[in-house]
Order: structure tokens, then sequence, then C-alpha cells
């Protein structure tokens, strides 16, 4: 009869290795971001904010504007990502090659605007730096005009909404449901992390879901 421990060692060598660390990617590409069960990948880089798994989606609730930001960075890349916005006064975003510091990410960030006047959903916003610098550009009535013809009407207020980024070099194109809202060119960031964000509402709660990533080389 084998000793014990070689018919231990005789099945473990028999079984498929495993990673749990990251998901497989799929057919098309993509690799999931969010597991719909835990925070695994993700952290939060400020001294408050609560983040936590209910049903499949990840919420955020909080007092001050926090963002959760993946502890892995990207350069070029197709990220897609579900949100939904809660009732009343709300805005949020999606942040794309972020930078960090503690209690401090700023950076490229796509718009989710809960303003239906405004619709500036889909715009292209420059956390912590240049702000409205080009899609569109703030106080410029032109630019403005243009941006709400093109996007006004995708964002789907008290609805899930599907975004889209595109990041290839300086090439940076954003989808609201299906719609190019922002294509534009800029240098200012190569990489950094994705980031989901809460806006700061006390009280509200900002919904994600079907968060994930496909690498460009």
């Amino acid at each position: 009869m084998k000793p014990l421990k070689l018919i231990v060692a005789s099945l473990l060598c028999c079984l498929p290795v495993t990673s749990f660390a990251e998901e497989k990617p799929a057919a098309d590409g993509f690799t999931a971001l969010f597991d719909g069960k835990t925070l695994n990948g993700w952290k939060n880089p400020y001294e408050w904010g609560k983040s936590e798994v209910v049903n499949g989606e990840i919420h955020l609730t909080a007092d001050k504007k926090f963002f959760l930001i993946t502890e892995k960075t990207y350069s070029d890349f197709v990220f897609e990502g579900e949100v939904l916005l809660p009732p009343g006064q709300a805005n949020s975003g999606f942040m794309f090659r972020g930078q960090v510091k503690p209690n401090n990410v700023f950076g490229y960030q796509c718009e989710v605007d809960g303003d239906a006047k405004r619709a500036w959903s889909g715009g292209l916003y420059d956390e912590g730096r240049r702000k409205w610098f080009i899609s569109p550009i703030k106080g410029d009535a032109a630019s403005e005009a243009a941006f709400k013809q093109r996007a006004g009407g995708t964002f789907k207020r008290d609805e899930w909404n599907t975004y889209r980024i595109t990041c290839k070099g300086k090439s940076i194109k954003i989808e609201v449901n299906g719609v190019t809202t922002t294509d534009i060119e800029d240098d200012k960031d190569a990489s950094g992390v994705i980031a989901i964000q809460h806006h700061g509402e006390k009280g509200q709660t900002y919904k994600f879901r079907n968060l994930r990533i496909k690498e460009l080389k």
C-alpha cells in the first residue's frame, strides 16, 4: 500500500490549475473587473465612503465624494460598465487612466449627469485639473450646443445606462447606450486606474454592474 502522503500528492498533481486572482477573458476578449459577489480587485483610497455588493451590484454610499478604484492600472483598453443613479440630485462618473493619491483620485472622468436639463452624460471631465476642457468646453456656447446635439438624448434618467470607453494611445472615445458622445485626442495621461464615483450626496446610493475590460495591444 502506498503511504498516505504519496496518494495525496498524486491526486493533487492530477487536479487542474486554476487561478482565482482574476477572471479569465471571455470569448470576446473581455475580462470581468467585478465578479458580482465580492470587491476583489477594488479598493477605496479614501478614509470615508462605503462600498458593498448587493444583488450582483456594487453599491456606493457616502457623505462626501469618493472613488472606488481598481487595484490594477490600465493603458490601452475598451472598458464597459453600467450605472444607475439614485433619484433626486445625483451625479457620478467612470474614471479611467486615473491618478491616485491618499484621499484624492484625479484625471479623466466620463460624466454620468443626473441633470436632464444640462444633459452632459458622456462628456469628458478632467477631475481635479482642467475640468470641462474639451467635450464640451464649459462656457463655450458653440461647444456646449454641439455636445448636446450629439449626446443630449442618450442618457436615460432613472434607468440602467451602458457606458463604453475606448483608449488607445492619445485617442479617447466615449459611448453612452451605443451613441458616441466624445471622440477626441489628448495625451495628459497614458495609464492609470479605473474608478467609479459617489458624488457625495448624503444618503444616496449609486449602483454599478457588469464592469469589464478588454486590454488592447
